[in-house]
């Protein structure tokens, strides 16, 4: 995520444009630093997230008195000394001096298991954005200098082609922030855009805040293996707790053989955060209809795409419709495999129709019989300590770097880890904080979040980065270490690219390194490096049977690579079902009723499942707020994504020239060219879909 998500994006770019999008929270988001915030070993990165609320206010203070003075400087140069470097460069680096705090509090509210630390957070958060609201994003004298520059000295400079595509972009983003608007519309644009970020920062706040738990006997959780149940909490009448951590809830959802478990928990896992966040989630579809309606856009779809690689709804409708229909033909085949023959829990209802909470286990039970594939035998091959050491030795291969797990401590919870990253002449490129396990009001799902921006400094050199990779992975029980299902050892590797892509997009500007690219291309390179698990090779280099130490064998590897198009067409038919959701729920139109306009599109393009109106999954779609209208962008990255691998894998997945060249192509220049150059460029054609569609078995 973004989700990847994580995100999964604030650039400096115009800075608050991003946040009243939702963006500058998302995780993937981009963050900067500047030479104070520079981080050069452990101490000064451990030093970079607050430790006690006294840290934050202070914190907070010093951030507000160096933008002020950075912002003073650049508007007291008088218009006919304005240079590329006192202006341009100098309000890009207003996002050095923002980005590292602000980020630092997010993991803070994100992760620390400490309420009033993430209280504060919120609020130095929120603070943060309405200062930057008015001083950086919406300040029309700093868009007065920056234009000045760009119609006057900026023609008789020789600037790189870098710089230019900068300044192109920052010029549209400032139009489209509504600078050039009179100042009662940008007034209110203004106080809308800290209305947003408040409501954006609320509705995922519920989302964490929701420690949904249901309790149950043993009887009950028949099908579960006594690992899983004796690592469980009771209550004190002695009844079984389960949660709706990803762990917790993915395993009931697959292996318990008692549906009325598996509905009760489904039922609680999809109310996560209800009923506040769908007043929450009206709210910021009126007003972001609203916001888009002052800056004359027809809405916030469109407002949000003109600047995406999609370039407008319809473009994306065109294409979701062109990706269902070939799905279609394929998942209806699915659904009739899957529905033939029933295991004794799952029930149809009158017209053949399956229950959401039977969906999951219906498909694992499946695999069991037909495929001859246990998916706990098979996370007996993937302890986490193993399966990461050698998904980084892949990374190392490839893409010609050097990992080192090292001892930590200090950090907001003691299971963080610790791994330095350096190119092989030795030099540190960066920091990456690893926190892998499920606990009350962390965040619940798989993400990245950029903390320190990789920059290429002035006098070349490369900066230290930093990044989090966050997930909610299976814990070590008593009589076995922590064991990743085969979909969290991709989830790892998939956020794990997104670490990889803050690490390498060394830019010169801090509003295009790493992950600052385009939002529906953000997810293309994590995406791409999940296929390197359906290569035997790898396979075989990452597994290691707890017990014995074998690598997986050759039949659990063809079975695996069988899942790769197992459920293919259902599940991009689902992709869509989310994508729609989050297109539809941004359209034109200040009044929606999500519930509805969720249920007309589940019954529209799920039409093998029933829909449940006690649900609403809305109030948890986390990505409503970061990715609003661009969910589709999962889905858009993805068709790029197989398109470069296939290219890749001519050479072999572990070869360092071509690994080099991916670097030097796509995700080595962060976001300082536009994305349809970037692939060109690599693939030495235009980009297609056959290769996704050759995937995916929809030919």
């Amino acid at each position: 995520m973004h989700t990847k998500l994580n995100k999964n994006i604030l650039v400096l770019t115009g800075v608050i444009f991003s946040l009243f999008l939702g963006l500058a929270f998302l995780i993937n988001q981009k963050v900067c630093c500047r030479m104070v915030y520079e981080i050069h070993n452990v101490k000064d990165l451990i030093d970079l997230f607050p430790s006690n609320i006294q840290e934050i206010d202070r914190k907070v203070e010093m951030v507000l008195d160096d933008v002020r003075e950075q912002v003073k400087k650049i508007l007291n140069i008088k218009n006919e000394d304005r240079t590329f470097e006192n202006t341009v460069k100098a309000y890009d680096k207003i996002g050095g001096l923002i980005g590292p705090v602000m980020s630092s509090f997010q993991a803070i509210e994100s992760l620390s298991p400490n309420a009033q630390m993430r209280e504060k957070a919120h609020e130095a958060m929120l603070k943060l954005s309405d200062f930057i609201t008015d001083n950086v994003g919406l300040n029309v004298d700093l868009y007065k200098a920056f234009k000045s520059y760009v119609e006057g000295n900026y023609k008789n400079e020789n600037l790189s082609e870098e710089r230019k595509y900068y300044i192109k972009e920052s010029m549209a983003d400032f139009k489209r922030s509504g600078l050039d608007l009179p100042k009662e519309k940008l007034d209110k644009v203004r106080s809308l855009v800290k209305e947003l970020t408040a409501l954006s920062l609320e509705f995922e706040t519920n989302i964490a805040k929701d420690n949904c738990k249901i309790f149950v006997s043993k009887n009950e959780l028949e099908g579960m293996d006594k690992a899983f149940i004796d690592n469980l909490q009771k209550d004190k009448d002695g009844k079984y707790i389960l949660g709706c951590d990803y762990p917790t809830y993915f395993a009931i959802m697959e292996n318990c053989t008692v549906s009325a478990t598996r509905q009760k928990l489904h039922n609680a896992f999809n109310n996560r955060a209800y009923p506040q966040n769908i007043e929450v989630l009206s709210k910021v579809i009126a007003k972001r209809d609203e916001l888009a309606k002052l800056l004359n856009f027809n809405s916030f779809a469109d407002l949000e795409l003109s600047n995406q690689m999609a370039k407008n709804p319809e473009k994306v409708r065109t294409f979701l419709n062109n990706i269902i229909d070939k799905a279609s033909k394929k998942a209806n085949k699915e659904i009739q495999t899957f529905t033939k023959d029933l295991p004794e829990s799952v029930k149809l209802t009158k017209d053949g129709k399956i229950y959401p909470w039977d969906s999951k286990f219906l498909k694992t039970y499946y695999k069991k019989k037909y495929l001859n594939l246990d998916e706990n035998k098979v996370s007996e091959y993937f302890p986490l300590e193993n399966t990461i050491a050698q998904l980084l030795n892949v990374y190392e291969k490839f893409l010609g770097l050097k990992f080192k797990e090292m001892p930590v401590s200090g950090f907001w919870d003691k299971e963080v880890k610790l791994i330095e990253a350096y190119d092989l002449s030795g030099n540190l490129l960066g920091y990456l904080l690893l926190d892998l396990y499920p606990r009350d009001n962390k965040f619940s799902h798989a993400a990245n979040m950029g903390i320190v921006a990789a920059i290429k400094n002035d006098n070349a050199e490369n900066n230290i980065s930093a990044s989090v990779v966050m997930a909610n992975f299976p814990k070590p029980t008593k009589t076995s270490p922590s064991l990743l299902k085969f979909k969290d050892v991709v989830t790892f590797f998939h956020e794990f690219g997104h670490a990889i892509h803050n690490l390498l997009g060394r830019t010169e500007f801090y509003g295009t390194s790493g992950t600052s690219v385009k939002k529906d291309f953000v997810e293309m390179p994590s995406q791409m490096l999940e296929y390197w698990l359906t290569n035997k090779e790898i396979l075989k280099m990452v597994s290691k049977h707890y017990q014995t130490g074998e690598p997986l064998p050759d039949d659990l590897i063809n079975t695996i690579a069988k899942l790769d198009k197992f459920d293919s067409g259902d599940s991009t038919i689902r992709q869509a079902y989310y994508a729609f959701l989050s297109l539809d729920y941004y359209l034109a139109g200040a009044n929606k009723d999500t519930q509805a306009i969720s249920q007309e599109l589940f019954k529209k393009l799920i039409k093998h499942m029933v829909w449940i109106p006690e649900e609403h999954f809305q109030a948890s779609f986390g990505h409503l707020m970061g990715y609003g209208a661009g969910y589709y962008g999962y889905l858009w990255s993805k068709v790029f994504a197989r398109d470069l691998f296939e290219q890749i894998e001519k050479y072999g997945l572990l070869d360092p020239e071509i690994g080099q060249k991916y670097i030097k192509d796509v995700i080595g220049q962060g976001g300082s060219k536009d994305p349809n150059e970037l692939l060109k460029s690599f693939l030495g054609r235009e980009p297609n879909e056959k290769a996704f569609l050759r995937d995916m078995g929809f030919n």
